[in-house]
């Protein structure tokens, strides 16, 4: 669907204060068009701030970030998306009122297409994530696992450089789990963009990212193959506390 493109994305010595509380204290990580980097850490390390952070919603102070070497820490999320980062939520976020073909024509028609472009986007992109329902369903009726899925596919009709996953997972079984895992698998490849995915489900995370970043308090604590990370005595800890020192523990 997209050519092949090599653009990076990078985040330099990224802060975030609230009030007292460092959400973010001196990150640093790249990537680049092709790369799955996955985002992990426990409860309130900072990894939705950080792509709050990447994709505009929360501007960084101090620090820096560059989207092909321009610095694009000052845009807002609707210019940063327009620049070609894309994401989803948490929370899918869909316009519940809308069906689910208009929900991936705006974005569609937000980067300059047609109507009618827009719209064969979109069906090709329903079409890919292997949804098989009625495309003028209204939104506010959908399955999770639909929702999940449909958030994706929205991002990725901007045509983005890097699409930003915000635990796309979550809620999910495991039959979903592993279909979700080959739609982000193949991502890059189709799309030709970077991905960056937050998700507490470390069997996703294990099975499709190709480097991981790990925070912990707001702060860098690792980065590697899924392997090394997942051997990391740091790691271990941050998740497991003493429990890190058996020899049978593992994320």
């Amino acid at each position: 669907m997209s050519e092949s493109r090599k653009e990076k994305l990078e985040a330099i010595d990224v802060h975030v204060h609230f009030g007292g509380v460092k959400a973010l204290n001196g990150v640093n990580l790249s990537l680049q068009s092709g790369d799955i980097l996955g985002l992990i850490g426990p409860n309130g390390a900072g990894k939705t701030t950080m792509v709050n952070v990447l994709s505009g919603f929360q501007m960084p102070h101090p620090g820096t970030v560059k989207l092909n070497g321009e610095n694009v820490s000052n845009l807002s999320a609707r210019k940063m998306a327009r620049a070609g980062i894309g994401r989803s939520f948490q929370s899918a976020r869909l316009f519940p009122k809308l069906t689910v073909l208009e929900n991936l024509v705006i974005p569609g028609l937000g980067i300059g297409l047609s109507r009618r472009a827009a719209t064969s986007q979109a069906r090709d992109i329903l079409d890919w994530i292997g949804y098989r329902e009625d495309p003028d369903r209204q939104c506010d009726s959908l399955p999770y696992s639909d929702e999940r899925r449909i958030s994706i596919a929205r991002a990725l009709a901007l045509r983005p450089s890097f699409a930003l996953l915000d635990e796309p997972a979550s809620g999910m079984n495991e039959q979903e789990c592993d279909r979700l895992m080959q739609i982000i698998t193949r991502i890059p490849q189709e799309f030709g963009c970077g991905v960056v995915l937050i998700e507490h489900n470390m069997h996703v995370i294990m099975g499709v990212c190709h480097r991981i970043h790990v925070l912990d308090g707001g702060k860098s604590l690792a980065e590697g193959t899924p392997d090394e990370v997942k051997k990391d005595p740091k790691v271990l800890r941050a998740y497991l506390g003493e429990q890190a020192s058996r020899p049978e523990a593992v994320i």
